[in-house]
């Protein structure tokens, strides 16, 4: 009988004693397949220093399984165990997927909307920032965040982490060996942000560096790929970016090695977890529609594209830097937050998601699209009412109104009788596009910057509806029932 238990989606460990001798990282292959039944699952396993081996594995099936190990060393080989996977725990929903063509939800089928943040660098701050942030996150409203593996060299960001990520070798590094009190650290503040139901889209590369990370051999990014896997494939609420801002890095990195890379995180990755990649250049996009890309990731501060990015890609996108709020030197980190806000209503009505960012000068650097901490800015509240919004609507997502006039200019969507239209910078006194043609509904007017709803009445048939008429308002449409 199984003593050893883990709830379904959560995270079973496997550890075993093996060679110290040579390079373990590169010297010794490990993997296992994990049994239920007819299923069967091959999980990577990685070394852990000190002669420790480990390999993680996440089960989506209830009940008994066994495991059986394989590797090229006699000491790793052939160990066996089993496990029981329960129930998941309240809260646990499982991994997020592509549900409904261009939305998400989780695995159990419940709803899963994007509102994420960004801070790159905020797990190589130190212990007090570190928790300081995960505290704002408590609170703040956010689903999903943006968070760097390497860290980073770049304005605001000249501080040395407490860890690194590779083992030094006179004055540079060896990239063949990792630290491993590095990727504990990394993997307890991954583990964090799940305890918190924040997922963690991990950015796999940049080219904000001054270590040579980001210009390692090709085989040496493959080998950290691999290793980067098989310690957090197993958590459920990671999310594979292959990269920040990708096409600066082209030089060394052409375009067929981002296609590999995409090759070796599917192909390690025995979960399928959600996989993107972040343009600089605004006319740079990768080619979304390859099959190693589940969702678009891009970067671009005209977000009334988003129906064009939708039908381009047929995929989810997620506009993840839409531009900050904050007060900066540079353009993409001084927007204010009403123009935040703005385009984040924008980005959901049209049937995509947007990612938030605050940029504010800080005296000691401490800004939270990179470092974490406090959030400081007015548009984080307003995005957490905006969540409320979408969530209290239809399951299955918002899909855009088609067309020219007047969809190209007011953001406009629903789902069956569901209506929500977002008027923006227009503030039109009556409007009757887009409501429902037959059955009764209500209407409410939502002030976006206010946070308040107002309920207008009852309404029947496509007559204009009476509005404050004032900018950054939207109209919510629900139908009646009987």
């Amino acid at each position: 009988m199984c003593t050893m238990s883990v709830e379904k989606w959560g995270l079973f460990e496997v550890e075993l004693t093996g060679p110290t001798e040579g390079n373990p990282f590169v010297d010794v292959q490990l993997s296992a397949e994990f049994k239920n039944g007819d299923t069967t699952i091959k999980a990577p396993g990685f070394y852990d220093g000190d002669g420790t081996y480990k390999i993680r594995f996440m089960p989506s099936v209830e009940g008994e399984w066994s495991y059986a190990s394989k590797s090229d060393s006699s000491a790793l080989d052939g160990q066996t165990g089993s496990f029981t996977c329960t129930a998941p725990a309240e809260g646990n929903h499982g991994p997020v997927r592509v549900r409904n063509q261009h939305h998400f939800g989780y695995e159990d089928g419940t709803s899963y909307f994007s509102f994420g943040t960004t801070c790159y660098a905020w797990v190589h701050q130190g212990d007090a920032l570190e928790e300081q942030t995960l505290k704002t996150l408590e609170t703040a409203g956010f689903n999903k965040l943006r968070m760097c593996v390497f860290p980073k060299d770049y304005i605001f960001n000249k501080n040395e982490p407490e860890y690194y990520p590779f083992e030094k070798q006179g004055d540079g590094w060896d990239f063949s060996r990792y630290d491993i009190a590095f990727f504990h650290h990394l993997e307890k503040r991954v583990a964090e942000l799940g305890a918190l139901g924040i997922e963690a889209d991990i950015i796999l590369f940049h080219p904000y560096d001054r270590w040579g990370y980001a210009k390692m051999a090709h085989e040496e990014d493959y080998a950290y790929l691999r290793y980067v896997v098989a310690r957090l494939a197993a958590y459920r609420h990671v999310w594979w970016s292959l990269a920040n801002e990708y096409d600066f890095m082209l030089k060394d990195k052409p375009m067929e090695v981002w296609d590999h890379f995409f090759e070796i995180v599917q192909e390690n990755d025995p979960y399928d977890h959600l996989r993107s990649i972040h343009n600089g250049n605004v006319t740079m996009n990768y080619d979304h529609t390859k099959p190693g890309v589940t969702h678009v990731c891009v970067q671009n501060w005209d977000v009334k594209r988003m129906r064009e990015w939708r039908d381009a890609y047929g995929k989810p996108v997620i506009d993840d830097e839409c531009e900050y709020e904050g007060n900066i030197l540079r353009n993409w980190g001084n927007i204010t937050a009403r123009e935040l806000v703005h385009r984040y209503w924008i980005c959901i009505v049209y049937g995509g998601y947007a990612g938030h960012g605050e940029t504010y000068e800080h005296p000691e650097d401490i800004l939270w699209w990179s470092k974490g901490g406090v959030l400081v800015g007015e548009s984080w509240p307003r995005l957490k009412f905006l969540r409320g919004i979408v969530e209290e609507g239809p399951a299955e997502g918002i899909e855009p109104f088609a067309g020219s006039f007047p969809w190209g200019r007011t953001a406009g969507g629903g789902c069956g009788n569901y209506r929500l239209i977002y008027f923006g910078e227009h503030q039109p006194k009556r409007f009757g596009n887009g409501l429902p043609e037959e059955g009764r509904y209500e209407a409410d007017v939502i002030d976006t910057w206010e946070m308040t709803v107002e309920t207008l009445g009852t309404f029947e048939g496509q007559e204009p509806i009476e509005l404050p008429g004032r900018p950054g308002l939207a109209l919510r449409i629900r139908p009646v029932e009987g």
